[in-house]
């Protein structure tokens, strides 16, 4: 269970970042003397967000700062940026949150499905798990529990096989994530993922991005975290979702596990927003070598997002016996009549069944290592 974080006395401000971004007067720069949390290097040097000029000029009769509270993201100058500090705990630390657990029985690969015939995509296969989207069970409209998961465990929903695991990628657009985080203990969305009694739940995401300022990357980096508790505290079996922007995001994960008592069953990263090969090879891989060789040995990696040949063989040689990949390319290309194979894709006009049994034993083959990229052969 979650050990709560002692808050600041009553009428005590809790520490926020610099009104303006100004590091030498933040409580959280490690060059400031004075920081109560040292664990920012400075500003974003991209960062299109600190000053802006909705903070600056507010609309006539509107007021000031109101532009700030519509703002998705948080900044040094948002009026309401302790509210948000007190909503993460009123810290930036990572001591106090636990997901202890052990990651379950899973294939080296699992395909993502949208939730529609399973029992038919699955006839030739009779594959050991199926994963779902977040978006699949919270409305992206709505922010509420699909009524058709009434009453339903995944197990039920997907209709699995007994022996089979149904997982929760809890991974979704910007808008469906912040919404999870502002319902989440007014809907009781750990307790309802309990209740649903998945195998394993990737935890939901909150973004970070190089334009943002420092500040949103800390809180969502602390967020993520503290989902992932929320989760384990509730009876899920729940992997902490990491991102990175900087050297020392990495070390204060590893600071992190090295003073929890029970590790995470793993650590999941979504690496969907990689899309350009320059952020793959200047941004990923750097961070996933480092984590790689510096992780416990026994930690596995559960990724999203790799669908590439060349990227999943660079991904086995970081993590050999510990990586586990989720992807629903499968599916997409299967409804669109495409098939992967060593060669390429191929357009057919085979049955969605067919070209999806084909696929997720293409990825499977990739995931261990039995089929060999092109490029490698």
């Amino acid at each position: 269970m979650t050990v709560p974080l002692p808050m600041p006395g009553v009428g005590k401000p809790v520490p926020a970042p610099a009104s303006g971004c100004d590091c030498n007067n933040c409580p959280f720069f490690m060059d400031n003397p004075r920081a109560v949390e040292p664990v920012c290097s400075g500003c974003t040097s991209s960062c299109e967000y600190c000053g802006c000029a909705r903070a600056e000029d507010p609309l006539p009769g509107s007021e000031p700062g109101l532009a700030c509270t519509r703002c998705p993201i948080r900044c040094g100058t948002r009026p309401d940026r302790e509210a948000w500090m007190k909503d993460i705990g009123g810290t930036m630390h990572f001591t106090g949150l636990r997901a202890p657990g052990t990651l379950p029985d899973l294939p080296l690969f699992t395909p993502q499905v949208d939730g529609h015939d399973v029992p038919t995509l699955d006839a030739q296969l009779r594959w050991p798990a199926y994963a779902l989207g977040l978006r699949r069970v919270i409305s992206p409209k709505t922010h509420k529990l699909f009524p058709r998961w009434e009453g339903q465990t995944a197990h039920q929903f997907l209709n699995l096989r007994p022996e089979q695991k149904a997982i929760l990628s809890g991974y979704a657009e910007d808008p469906l994530v912040e919404a999870y985080w502002t319902r989440r203990k007014a809907d009781g969305f750990a307790e309802m993922l309990a209740a649903q009694k998945w195998d394993l739940v990737l935890t939901p995401n909150a973004s970070m991005y190089f334009n943002q300022p420092r500040a949103e990357n800390l809180i969502n980096m602390r967020r993520n975290l503290m989902l992932a508790a929320e989760l384990s505290a509730a009876g899920v079996t729940a992997v902490p979702n990491i991102y990175w922007l900087r050297l020392e995001d990495l070390d204060r994960y590893l600071d992190w596990l090295d003073e929890t008592p029970a590790l995470p069953p793993a650590l999941a990263m979504n690496l969907q927003t990689f899309r350009t090969q320059a952020d793959w090879e200047e941004m990923a891989v750097p961070g996933l070598t480092y984590l790689a060789a510096t992780l416990p040995p026994d930690l596995p990696m559960v990724l999203t997002g790799a669908s590439r040949a060349d990227r999943i063989a660079t991904l086995k040689a970081l993590f050999p016996g510990r990586l586990y990949l989720i992807s629903q390319n499968p599916l997409q290309y299967a409804r669109h009549g495409a098939v992967m194979t060593e060669e390429g894709r191929v357009d057919t006009h085979a049955r969605t069944e067919d070209l999806f049994t084909a696929n997720v034993r293409f990825y499977a083959g990739l995931a261990d290592g039995t089929i060999t990229p092109r490029n490698e052969a």
